[in-house]
């Protein structure tokens, strides 16, 4: 099969889908590789570090898209790209649809099998391929938060370690999966005083003893959110749901029990945002104000430190990818069903019920877009 690596142009995406190690390895199964000269530059990767383990550099994206059957992506394509796709080629990359209408039309009328890797699953019930990249972007929530909460960046001016004699600040996360987890763990680290909240009793039973005790679990309700919001120097926003829109746990009106100078951090932007005031933002312009609450809301936060991020990525979506080239898409979603709860769009239909919710399109199952005979069984 023939795959291509465009280099990534979504606003401050220094990212790149595949490391050298990655071409090695799907050059040694037979399959050819195109990279798009320059791609690897914002991760410190050299054209010649990929032509050494087996790839072709071609010198544009539109090489790229014309040759290759498969397109390894970081983030979602950008109308520029999604116009140079072609019918039966396949999609493998972070697609977030679920609040992006536009996108998901655009990938139904390119008549492409989109897979997303953040609907991908283990036989768990896990989120494999969205994992490594929660774990960064947990970590960085914390550390931004920190940052914005100095006066210079509009913040409350307060440490969030504090210092001997002077309280910490209070760090609130909303949500204990692997960003809430990440997040509070740099939190914890940095010596606030944390409070982690999730709707899961067995969740916060792992995280009392994942974290010692060093952190408070609490049940989360909108009463408890609010009755913590007038304490909070920093709120993380890290709630998740499998391929939907992310739910709103924080109101505007709410935004009036906080500190003038509190900050927001939303992990969840990319699904549509876990606070009603939320919007995309860069890494070149990261907050807003509202009701003199800063919100941080980046878009591709692991973006920011592409060195890490890549190689994470690459560990995690290696197997998958050389399973798709190696079987095609229909043999191997036969084999892994959890890959198939990937398919996001095929045959230009919406194939993930949660997205097609989100985004107010008809869902129809992954066997009937891709016109299989058989049921696929898990």
């Amino acid at each position: 099969m023939k795959i291509g690596v465009p280099t990534e142009i979504k606003s401050d995406e220094y990212r790149v889908a595949v490391t050298p190690a990655g071409v090695r390895e799907l050059s040694e199964h037979g399959h050819e590789v195109l990279v798009q000269a320059g791609a690897g530059e914002g991760s410190a990767i050299t054209d010649a570090s990929y032509e050494a383990q087996g790839a072709t550099i071609v010198p544009d994206a539109a090489a790229v898209f014309e040759s290759a059957e498969m397109i390894l992506h970081v983030k979602e394509l950008q109308p520029s790209e999604i116009e140079m796709l072609r019918p039966g080629q396949l999609l493998f990359t972070y697609l977030h649809l679920a609040p992006d209408p536009e996108q998901t039309r655009g990938l139904c009328g390119a008549g492409v099998t989109a897979i997303a890797y953040e609907t991908v699953e283990d036989a768990h019930g896990r989120l494999p391929l969205l994992a490594p990249m929660s774990e960064v972007a947990g970590k960085i929530a914390t550390q931004a938060g920190a940052f914005m909460l100095e006066k210079p960046m509009g913040g409350r001016g307060i440490l969030l370690g504090g210092v001997p004699g002077v309280a910490a600040a209070n760090v609130m996360v909303i949500g204990g999966g692997v960003v809430g987890m990440n997040a509070a763990f740099i939190a914890i680290g940095m010596e606030a005083d944390v409070f982690v909240y999730d709707r899961s009793i067995d969740r916060l039973r792992e995280l009392e003893v994942d974290f010692g005790g060093r952190c408070s679990t609490v049940y989360s309700t909108t009463l408890a959110i609010e009755e913590m919001l007038p304490n909070a120097d920093l709120v993380i926003g890290a709630v998740l749901v499998h391929g939907a829109r992310a739910p709103y746990v924080i109101r505007r009106e709410q935004l009036a029990l906080m500190k003038p100078g509190a900050v927001l951090v939303d992990v969840a932007i990319d699904q549509g945002g876990c606070f009603e005031t939320s919007r995309p933002t860069t890494h070149r312009d990261p907050t807003f104000e509202v009701d003199g609450i800063t919100h941080y809301c980046v878009a591709n936060m692991p973006g920011a430190v592409p060195i890490t991020s890549t190689h994470a990525l690459t560990n995690a979506t290696l197997p998958y990818a050389l399973a798709l080239a190696d079987l095609g898409v229909e043999e191997a979603i036969r084999r892994d069903p959890g890959l198939r709860l990937g398919v996001n769009v095929a045959g230009g239909k919406v194939t993930h019920p949660a997205v097609a919710e989100g985004v107010g399109m008809e869902y129809v199952p992954v066997e009937g877009a891709l016109g299989l005979e058989q049921p696929v069984k898990g």
